[in-house]
């Protein structure tokens, strides 16, 4: 029986690991070819910037949106402070933008940004854009995703670069983290007709989608709760890859973990929320973005459920149990099977690297070490399935950098 067991539980999170691993490659179909036609400037961009004690950084974000390749007269910068304690305010109007009030009681950018919202519902806008303080944008963005608009598409999610990949270990292997997921899962969802994730930072949402159907968010993770509700409603998400967003990327391991466990708890509200729907919805439709969003919000249960079967496998072989599945005849290698497992992992992480064209040099620390970055997910998502604490917690964001330093 429990061996049975572990056959049936092997089967799954092998199948859910090989979905990712076979989807990804379709990444790699027209991998150079540009999805998204160029167009004349026409849409009218309101950009929002939900801000919490984020003097340092604010003044290079809204000067990098001023300076856009794109017509001044098609968008405002605007910034919304809230529960500040610092000069947030003074720093971005002094920037040049200009500031939202926000007079109701806010615990997360997801409170944020509906009541903005709902305060532009009456504004000559046709399209929303949201960055995080940290952020500097590349001077094409509008450009770009004036283009998707242009192109019919309602929601899209731009390129989540890094400012800082090489400064150490830790913000290196969040910056592989998020090319990866830009290539392997954005990107190949273009090629099979499904949609991007919405990531946090540099996305945009038609004022149409907004005044339709609102901004409820409920979850720590308000991007990734948005992307499902776009999958339940049929909207496509798509990936404007050359619509780049530089984002901060923490440096120590105590914010790393901060910020990790609050994706890992955001994920399992939301799977908790959603996955009745979704699971409906993808029966009676077949929308392949409303499975993605399932799996990806299961995400933290699977990767405690391979946990527990590795050790499971381990004490089965300490005890002489004979099993006879792939990984257990991969296991029986020891030592060689971890080596080509984390060479694979190395050659995937110089791909997207050398992909982004960054240099493999600088990152060296990031390529080597990502596998211990995502090993360190483990107990936080052990943490997280047994934690009742849902408090959002903001990361402080010290790294100062205009764009034309990142180039």
């Amino acid at each position: 029986m429990i061996k049975f067991i572990y056959y049936a539980l092997f089967v799954i999170t092998l199948t859910y690991a090989l979905y990712f691993a076979i989807t990804g490659l379709f990444g790699f179909k027209g991998m150079k070819k540009k999805n998204i036609k160029k167009h004349k400037p026409k849409t009218k961009f309101a950009i929002l910037i939900a801000s919490r004690n984020e003097e340092t950084v604010i003044g290079s974000l809204v000067k990098s949106l001023l300076s856009q390749n794109y017509p001044k007269e098609l968008y405002d910068v605007y910034v919304i402070p809230n529960n500040c304690t610092d000069s947030t305010e003074s720093a971005a109007k002094a920037a040049g933008a200009k500031i939202v009030k926000c007079t109701v009681a806010t615990k997360s950018k997801g409170d944020v940004l509906k009541f903005t919202f709902e305060t532009f519902k009456n504004k000559d806008i046709d399209a929303y854009i949201i960055f995080d303080a940290d952020n500097v944008v590349d001077a094409n963005y509008l450009a770009r995703m004036n283009d998707v608009v242009c192109d019919g598409y309602k929601v899209a999610q731009g390129n989540r670069d890094s400012k800082n990949p090489s400064d150490n270990w830790i913000s290196g292997s969040y910056s592989v983290f998020y090319w990866i997921q830009n290539f392997f899962f954005n990107k190949a969802r273009m090629h099979l007709g499904g949609s991007a994730s919405i990531n946090g930072t540099g996305f945009m949402v038609k004022k149409e989608v907004i005044d339709e159907y609102g901004f409820d968010t409920y979850t720590l993770t308000e991007d990734v709760e948005f992307t499902a509700q776009c999958a339940l409603n049929n909207i496509r998400v798509i990936f404007a890859e050359e619509a780049i967003t530089y984002d901060e990327q923490p440096t120590n391991f105590k914010a790393s973990w901060k910020q990790r466990k609050r994706w890992s708890l955001g994920n399992i509200q939301c799977l908790k929320r959603y996955a009745k729907r979704l699971f409906t919805t993808y029966s009676k439709t077949g929308n392949i973005a409303c499975f993605d969003m399932l799996l990806m919000f299961s995400a933290p249960f699977m990767q405690i459920l391979a946990t527990i079967l590795t050790v499971v496998l381990i004490l089965f072989r300490i005890f002489g149990v004979q099993l006879y599945d792939l990984f257990s005849y991969m296991y029986a290698y020891g030592i060689l099977f971890f080596i080509m497992a984390y060479v694979g992992s190395v050659v995937l992480n110089i791909f997207v690297v050398v992909y982004n064209k960054k240099s493999t040099k600088s990152l060296i620390s990031g390529i080597l070490l990502f596998p211990v970055f995502m090993i360190t997910w483990i107990p936080i998502n052990f943490v997280c399935a047994f934690t009742k604490n849902l408090a959002w917690e903001p990361i402080k964001h010290t790294r100062n950098m205009d764009i034309d330093e990142i180039k």
